[in-house]
């Protein structure tokens, strides 16, 4: 028994020896446990359920929808050559006229005829000719243009139903998403190429007023004015440049997006120009360096240096230092951003405005105003842009008029003043209000200008005011 007693003792101080040493060795947080990953492992099934077969990805439908409403546009153009030798011997100022010729595409709009393009495809144009996809040939006129967004209207008069392109919201395109670039370049029937959306809210021009969808999809110079689509065929884009130092593709290209080209095409149709609303504010986009100089916690949104003097967001409470994060429901996190939304609207149209101010959010109704706050700023002249006719009628491709004269000094010269246009300022082009207006924020209130302008009896003068 005594015997026993003793075995029983060793064999359990051997399993509990056992036991224990496992434990400490291989155990969780043992000495040679398996250490916890942090990679998480995908189940075996991920790529059968979420990623793309080659069925999923079929751009056979949307491609075929697309090209038969994208067109070849040529624009035929006329300039006067001189001849400095016959021009020296014997007084000739004749000149000989020679012909050129641009090319770029188009996109159908409408079963009736209207297409819709780039400003830079037609500008300067004596006459417009539409190459349809089956090779049918139309004159075209144009309708009215937006050189600012680079966009254009044009008409063809046809008695057949045309195939046209049907406009998707924009707003709603996904960064990753498959699109495709349709172009009809060099009087080619249409060509396809695929990618997906890069970036959106891209601003190229130095005066960040437009906004562009970024692509990979291959987008030649013949190409511009095309139609950017999703894969179920609807328009999201006007292709419109590329980014390239040797002028030919060479990853990124840029489209318009479809509601800001929707918007420019109705402002035109009912208006003749586009009316084009502004939210009154001026800034800067915040990210690490710029929050941290300006001593603010928020990383993202638009930060509120100014505001413009009778603008809607001087009007509704919008005021220096405030955080601007959203606009209706849309996030935003930049400068281009703003302009892509305010783009889409008019004057008059409200925007709730969501904002970040002593850390606090507030959310306030903002009516837009029109983009010509300038007249009572610039010296008792109040100044709006050209319209189209204007334009046409004077001979002006740039020029601001003036509307009206509040300056005291002035009014005696009203008559030959009210109605002129300002060419130029200190010497510098006045292509619209936006340009005089920026212009005009770097020079003092007691400083002289330098003003060009052909008066409404059609003389140009010069003067400082």
């Amino acid at each position: 028994m005594k015997r026993f007693s003793s075995l029983f003792l060793v064999s359990l101080l051997s399993g509990a020896t056992t036991l224990g040493a496992y434990k400490l060795l291989f155990d969780d947080g043992g000495w040679m446990a398996k250490k916890q990953s942090i990679v998480t492992v995908a189940p075996e099934n991920y790529s059968k359920t979420v990623g793309l077969s080659n069925e999923a990805v079929d751009f056979t439908d949307a491609a075929d929808k697309a090209v038969h409403s994208v067109v070849h546009v040529k624009n035929v153009s006329y300039r006067t050559v001189s001849n400095p030798i016959m021009e020296y011997f014997y007084g000739y100022r004749g000149g000989q006229q020679q012909e050129q010729v641009g090319t770029g595409s188009g996109v159908i709009i409408s079963e009736d005829g209207y297409i819709v393009t780039n400003n830079h495809v037609v500008k300067d144009a004596s006459e417009l000719e539409i190459t349809l996809n089956n090779k049918k040939v139309y004159k075209a006129k144009l309708i009215g243009t937006d050189s600012k967004m680079d966009i254009a209207l044009l008409k063809i008069d046809t008695d057949e139903k045309l195939p046209y392109s049907t406009f998707a919201d924009s707003d709603n395109v996904k960064v990753g998403e498959w699109v495709l670039a349709v172009g009809n370049p060099y009087n080619l029937t249409s060509t396809v190429t695929a990618g997906i959306v890069s970036a959106k809210a891209r601003n190229l021009d130095t005066e960040g007023i437009q906004s562009f969808i970024q692509t990979d999809a291959a987008v030649n110079p013949g190409n511009s004015g095309g139609a950017l689509v999703n894969t179920r065929g609807e328009l999201i884009g006007i292709n419109t440049m590329i980014s390239s130092q040797t002028g030919s593709y060479v990853g990124y290209s840029f489209a318009i997006p479809s509601n800001v080209t929707r918007k420019i095409i109705e402002d035109i149709m009912e208006f003749g120009n586009v009316q084009r609303g502004i939210l009154g504010v001026r800034g800067a986009e915040l990210n690490g360096p710029t929050s941290k100089e300006l001593g603010v916690p928020e990383t993202e949104g638009f930060y509120i240096n100014a505001v413009d003097k009778n603008s809607g967001a001087q009007k509704a409470g919008l005021t220096k230092g405030d955080i601007i994060v959203k606009l209706d429901n849309q996030n935003i996190s930049t400068f281009a951003e703003i302009n892509a939304y305010i783009s889409t609207k008019r004057p008059n149209d409200k925007v709730q405005v969501t904002f970040i101010r002593d850390e606090k959010r507030m959310t306030l109704p903002v009516t837009l105003s029109k983009n010509e706050m300038l007249g009572t700023s610039f010296k008792g002249l109040q100044l709006d842009d050209l319209t189209a006719a204007e334009k046409k009628k004077f001979r002006l491709s740039f020029g601001v008029k003036i509307t009206d004269i509040e300056n005291e000094r002035l009014k005696a010269y009203a008559n030959d003043l009210k109605g002129g246009i300002i060419l130029h300022i200190n010497n510098a082009d006045a292509s619209d209000v936006d340009t005089v207006s920026k212009l005009l924020s770097n020079i003092g209130d007691d400083e002289g200008v330098q003003i060009d302008m052909l008066t409404s009896n059609g003389q140009r003068v010069r003067f400082i005011l």
